[in-house]
């Protein structure tokens, strides 16, 4: 009986497959290996097989020391960054699980702070209470001159009555009641009158000698603030070593991964606050953020698309894109399952044209969408080659240009060179090499991207919602901590 082998291409999808059973450190080279053959390429491919690794990586950690699971995830994200360093969303993972994992160690660590002195105050030896070993006894006599009688408690008298006008009657009224004056007012002695009169207890006797023990009180002994004593250090060492947060880790990063599906959805939202009734918008490649955010704004507006085609490296897929044939497996971040139907079925008048046509039609556009493969912490982006163009073209005729992205994409990173950023691919997709007398006479090349300087953006919409520019550095430090910035540097 014959058996039939399949055999999967190699890329995200065999990744997947592969790194729930495979040995964690296969699955490391493996990632490792896909990612210098580019056989994963593309923010969105590259951060979810980053995550999906990292989960495996927490998960077989077997250490539950803090420290030694962050150096673990920092050399793991290392050897990932060196394998691909244009792949920035690869990094921009890997500082996201880095934070999880801070952010659950802070908490554990408040709440072990928190349970301290709980814990600590019964185990801590008691101080006999001396101040009630030789408590005074109450006065039998209590004058009934009272300043809470005279004060507070008795009715006030009526205009008929005899008052005291003058300093020298007040202070006959005192040597009289000299000798039955009650002692220096404590903590133990109260006012308490016990003369024939209904007795009128007062607020400060109340608290002073409770009838009845009040439920909220403090319990006397083991329980009682006063004599604590600091917990030891070994005691610390083994509460702290006996936590084990690898479950709230795996947690925060399955967060992660459903983030990176719903990422498109979620800024899709904002499409109809964007986007009106018979506006033109220019867009430029196939990225499923905008097309995603293109679909939504044409169910409830009618508006025209000019899209340009994006040769050499992506005009393929923006025919593919406009025709609703979409020729890419499902390796790629645009599969079969994120086009329902083209942007002409949706209603939308499109537009195909090629890239030297951008600056004749610009004047004509309202708004230029962009989609990014990469953001920046001073609120630049790398984009598809040809994007600055069309930025330089939109603020020449002041038309707004919108970049739509994921928080995914935005790393901590400062592009101190800019030249490093782009990447170059096949030159005879410009220039073929049949021609082989020119090609030898002349240096051709093809950038994959284009570095667009924050200046020529307007706005950028991610999924949680519309920031300027220069909005971006708080987004930074909300999702990334500061020491995480440099992966090259273990703690």
């Amino acid at each position: 009986m014959s058996t039939t082998n399949i055999t999967m291409t190699p890329g995200l999808s065999s990744f997947l497959k592969s790194v729930k059973s495979s040995p964690v450190e296969s699955s490391i080279e493996h990632l490792i290996s896909l990612l210098k053959r580019r056989q994963i390429r593309n923010s969105r491919p590259c951060a979810i097989a980053t995550a999906h690794l990292m989960r495996r990586v927490v998960a077989a950690f077997r250490v539950t020391d803090i420290s030694r699971l962050i150096e673990r995830v920092q050399k793991v994200g290392q050897r990932l960054t060196a394998a691909q360093p244009r792949e920035m969303a690869v990094g921009n993972i890997v500082r996201r699980v880095l934070g999880v994992i801070r952010e659950e160690a802070e908490e554990d660590r408040d709440g072990e702070t928190s349970g301290y002195s709980d814990a600590g105050s019964e185990s801590r030896p008691q101080t006999p209470d001396m101040r009630g070993a030789q408590r005074p006894t109450l006065s039998s006599s209590i004058s009934t001159f009272s300043p809470l009688r005279h004060g507070g408690i008795e009715p006030l008298e009526s205009p008929s009555t005899t008052r005291i006008s003058s300093v020298d009657e007040l202070s006959q009224l005192h040597r009289e009641e000299g000798s039955h004056r009650p002692p220096l007012l404590t903590s133990h002695i109260s006012y308490a009158v016990t003369n024939t009169a209904p007795m009128v207890t007062s607020m400060f006797n109340l608290l002073s000698h409770p009838q009845t023990p009040s439920p909220i009180a403090t319990p006397p002994g083991s329980h009682s603030p006063i004599g604590r004593s600091s917990l030891t250090a070994q005691h610390l060492v083994t509460l702290s070593a006996a936590k084990d947060l690898r479950a709230e880790v795996i947690e925060g990063i399955e967060e992660i991964i459903d983030e990176l599906a719903q990422v498109d959805d979620q800024i899709a939202g904002y499409a109809l606050d964007h986007i009106h009734s018979n506006e033109i918008i220019l867009t430029y490649t196939s990225s499923v953020t905008v097309q995603r955010f293109l679909l939504k704004a044409a169910t409830k507006r009618k508006f025209t698309v000019i899209h340009a085609e994006a040769f050499p490296n992506n005009h393929e897929a923006t025919h593919a894109t406009v025709t609703g044939h979409s020729n890419r497996d499902a390796e790629d971040d645009m599969s079969a399952e994120h086009f329902q139907k083209p942007l002409t079925a949706a209603g939308i008048t499109v537009i195909l044209i090629p890239d030297s046509a951008v600056f004749a039609l610009m004047s004509r556009v309202n708004k230029v969408i962009l989609g990014t493969h990469v953001v920046l912490a001073n609120g630049g982006l790398v984009a598809a080659a040809g994007a600055k163009t069309i930025a330089k073209a939109a603020r020449m005729h002041r038309t707004p240009v919108v970049v739509v992205t994921g928080v995914y994409k935005l790393s901590p990173i400062y592009p101190f060179d800019f030249d490093s950023l782009i990447e170059y691919g096949d030159a005879s997709k410009v220039f073929g090499y049949e021609d082989g007398d020119m090609v030898a006479k002349v240096d051709v090349e093809n950038p994959l991207f284009d570095y667009v300087p924050a200046e020529l953006v307007d706005l950028y919409i991610t999924n949680l919602g519309g920031h300027a520019p220069s909005y971006l550095y708080r987004i930074v430090s909300d999702h990334y901590r500061a020491e995480d910035t440099n992966l090259s540097k273990v703690e």
